[in-house]
């Protein structure tokens, strides 16, 4: 039997990235129907760390409680050499822009759990485990894809003659590394050129067992190269890398994972929960969309784990795809928007990419006279700091702002004597945010006027003193005035993804910064995306 559904956007791929994005566009009231090849969310874990930025994305759905449950804040973020002497230390920790600390550790499978069952309390949200995507075309107007039913047996997935369809304007693809949705579209990788096998083991200590253990450190030991961390509240993960002389079947035998973990931890402080060996790449698709179809997480970029930004990453384009297609299924803005997603997201994830690759590289060294050098530069002080986190270089963005692409601040504020989280208090969607108690739209014709309004750019006039009476909230933390004022701005406006679109010094000055957003939006020219970028993909 042939079932056919029509959504507004369908999505390949039900890990953290797909489920994101499904609550993110179900929670604004589209139907989304999301189809995963797994007929169950997948039980072991794989990340353990999300940052602050993500908190903020998982705190704007809805998920504070549960991510109380599941994570905790990170500590000291330590590189020992094979003495244990420091080389490096990352304070994760750290109050952030974001209103807490840095990073956190967390458990995956029991993130999933949670986004699974807000997925699933959204009425307008399908979700259909167990199908895989088989074939996909698109027009002018939308994409038709196909799923098989996905038959499991013996350990072995092989696909049924069951089959489903979808109709929807938009696919999206967060089908993993060997993304269906990515193959279709004919996108090649572009391969970065630095990969290692790794043997990843999850451990829960027994009750009452307190272990030796540095909090979050990486062992730069040239006869094993390992990584230790928690694994989220009451795990532990340690990572050993492979030898040259090791196969991979050594290093799943159980025997020798104990072995490994010797030092540590025994089979009478702590259970196994899971050993796999795991071959980390550096790849990045060469394009992030095509027409009405685009890609997302795994799909689009592949890293090393050095940086903990792998999952991260994904949640990032989620949160930067809901809120462009919201303003494409409102009819506020054409296709041409979804060219500059590749934009701002592929030169960030590139940075991102190759600071983990440079990372791993410093980690990774397993010739003892390299490791003896790389010690004695890091000890003496010769080396130059990490990089700052990058930000936004292209895109939606205003030519030439002090602020452009910079992830903006976030901290508590008040009116009527009640105290917020800023997301909290004024929600999603584009926000101006001035410094000072001038009104903002005196000097604004009503073509601007009508732009705030059908574009809902909330108005947010910040003091340090609270005037109900004239909108005006308490910036509570003062990160807002001090972010604004150390940049010399008046005026700033934030996307709805907290990233600076771009600010003035003068409110003067304001109505060029909105009719510049307002031109980007609302670009002159109709030409469809579809009919220039993507010729139909066919499987």
């Amino acid at each position: 039997m042939n079932q056919h559904t029509t959504v507004d956007v369908a999505i390949a791929g039900y890990g953290p990235v797909g489920q994101t994005l499904a609550i993110l566009l179900g929670q604004m009231g589209y139907s989304v129907a999301v189809f995963e090849r797994w007929p169950a969310l997948y039980p072991l874990p794989r990340a353990v760390f999300y940052d602050h930025e993500i908190r903020r994305i998982f705190l704007s759905m809805g998920l504070g409680e549960e991510l109380a449950k599941i994570s905790q804040p990170s500590a000291r973020y330590q590189w020992f050499n094979a003495d244990w002497k420091v080389l490096v230390e990352i304070d994760w920790s750290a109050e952030s822009i974001s209103d807490g600390p840095f990073g956190y550790l967390f458990n995956q499978p029991s993130l999933e759990a949670a986004l699974d069952r807000k997925a699933k309390s959204i009425g307008n949200v399908q979700i259909h485990q167990g199908w895989e995507a088989t074939a996909l075309k698109q027009d002018a107007n939308g994409c038709d894809m196909v799923l098989n039913r996905v038959i499991r047996q013996d350990g072995k997935f092989s696909l049924g003659e069951e089959q489903q369809s979808v109709r929807a304007r938009y696919v999206i693809g967060a089908d993993g590394a060997n993304s269906f949705v990515r193959q279709s579209l004919g996108i090649e990788w572009q391969d970065l050129g630095f990969q290692e096998d790794w043997l990843v083991v999850d451990l829960q200590p027994k009750p009452g067992v307190q272990l030796d253990v540095p909090d979050i450190g990486q062992w730069c030991n040239p006869e094993r190269p390992t990584t230790m961390v928690p694994g989220g509240p009451g795990y532990r993960r340690w990572e050993f890398m492979r030898l040259p002389h090791e196969t991979i079947e050594d290093l799943q035998d159980t025997d020798k994972v104990w072995s490994l973990l010797s030092r540590w931890v025994t089979p009478d402080t702590a259970d196994l929960v899971r050993h796999a060996v795991y071959q980390f790449r550096s790849r990045i698709a060469a394009n992030w969309h095509s027409g009405r179809v685009l890609l997302a997480g795994d799909a689009a970029h592949v890293m090393p784990p050095f940086m903990g930004q792998g999952m991260c990453s994904g949640i990032r384009d989620a949160w930067n795809l809901s809120w462009r297609l919201d303003l494409l299924l409102r009819g506020l803005a054409d296709n041409t928007l979804l060219d500059s997603y590749t934009l701002e997201r592929k030169p960030q994830i590139r940075a991102v990419i190759e600071a983990s690759m440079a990372m791993g590289k410093v980690v990774c060294v397993s010739d003892p006279v390299q490791a003896a050098e790389r010690d004695a530069a890091y000890l003496s002080g010769n080396v130059a700091p990490l990089p700052p986190f990058p930000g936004l270089t292209d895109g939606l963005l205003q030519e030439g702002s002090e602020l452009r692409g910079i992830l903006g601040v976030h901290g508590s504020i008040e009116i009527n004597g009640n105290v917020g989280r800023y997301d909290d208090v004024i929600g999603r969607g584009f926000h101006l945010l001035v410094r000072g108690d001038e009104d903002p739209l005196a000097p604004l014709d009503p073509q601007l006027l009508t732009f705030i309004n059908e574009y809902d750019l909330k108005v947010v006039r910040l003091a340090t003193v609270a005037d109900s009476a004239k909108g005006i909230y308490r910036d509570v933390s003062g990160k807002y005035l001090q972010f604004m004022a150390e940049a010399g701005l008046k005026a700033l406006i934030v996307r709805p993804d907290y990233y600076c679109y771009g600010g003035v010094a003068e409110l003067s000055a304001l109505p060029k910064l909105l009719g510049s957003l307002r031109q980007q939006l609302q670009h002159s020219s109709r030409h469809n995306a579809v009919d220039n970028d993507a010729k139909a993909c066919h499987v």
